[in-house]
């Protein structure tokens, strides 16, 4: 982080995220933003590769900070019956809630959802509509809490995700090792763990405005979860490219993680 910058908290992002400036930027299309070069098509193709064979199922699936985004189910949507969505700040809820009701002025996720149902040979518009039923219930959460969605009890899940949440939420290793402590305690007992984050990074641009992030390693990770009695069945690493010309992030590595939960 730079010197003499706080870190920014929750309260920095409901005053101050820009739920459509960031989908703008960074969902417009399977690529990503330019600046950071396919990590968008990156994730989408490995959340394919996790869920397009239905190895992972079952009746819920929870979304520990999803932003005001859907991509992260789309390959996943088919397979469980009940979908919760989740993020700390109002607008990024909203954001999702206006796409599930399909209002006037919602963001366009087709473009992101025909790139994955091309790699898939599904239909997008059946896809589409698979999304908006399955979701059914897009929740506040704070992963500072033990129980992220305090007062909510949901009950373990048979998966769970988190995508490019704990490491811009949390400002050191303490603080990042109690929050995933709190998502895992989401997953049942044989369920599965996907987890989506970037590595070396500490702060990401939305137009002018800079937030922070965690400089976090891939060992501190997977240290954490096998403390949490996780196993890990799969990893997958993309280098950053062109990291001297990326003015939005300076993230060294994007980390996709599959972990399964012990019995």
């Amino acid at each position: 982080m730079e010197e003499g910058a706080s870190f920014t908290e929750g309260d920095f992002y409901q005053a101050h995220f820009d739920a459509r400036t960031y989908i703008n930027n960074f969902y417009s299309s399977p690529q990503g933003h330019a600046k950071e070069k396919n990590f968008l098509s990156f994730v989408l193709g490995c959340l394919s590769s996790t869920f397009s064979t239905g190895r992972y199922k079952g009746q819920r699936l929870i979304e520990v900070g999803s932003g005001p985004t859907i991509h992260t189910i789309i390959s996943a949507c088919e397979y469980f019956q009940e979908i919760v969505l989740s993020d700390f700040a109002d607008n990024n809820r909203q954001e999702i809630v206006k796409w599930l009701k399909n209002e006037t002025g919602c963001f366009d996720w087709k473009p992101i959802i025909q790139h994955v149902c091309a790699i898939e040979g599904k239909s997008p518009s059946d896809v589409e509509v698979k999304l908006r039923q399955r979701v059914k219930e897009v929740l506040k959460c704070d992963v500072h809490l033990e129980n992220p969605f305090h007062p909510h009890n949901l009950g373990p899940a048979e998966c769970v995700i988190t995508s490019l949440c704990l490491e811009a939420a949390c400002k050191d290793l303490q603080t990042y090792r109690n929050a995933l402590r709190g998502v895992a305690a989401l997953v049942r007992p044989g369920g599965v763990l996907v987890m989506i984050g970037v590595l070396g990074q500490t702060f990401y641009y939305i137009n002018e405005t800079r937030f922070s992030c965690l400089h976090i390693s891939k060992s501190s990770i997977e240290n954490i979860l096998e403390d949490l009695g996780f196993t890990v069945h799969d990893v997958n690493i993309y280098p950053a490219e062109d990291r001297e010309n990326n003015t939005v992030s300076d993230f060294e590595a994007v980390l996709y993680l599959v972990a399964l939960k012990s019995m």
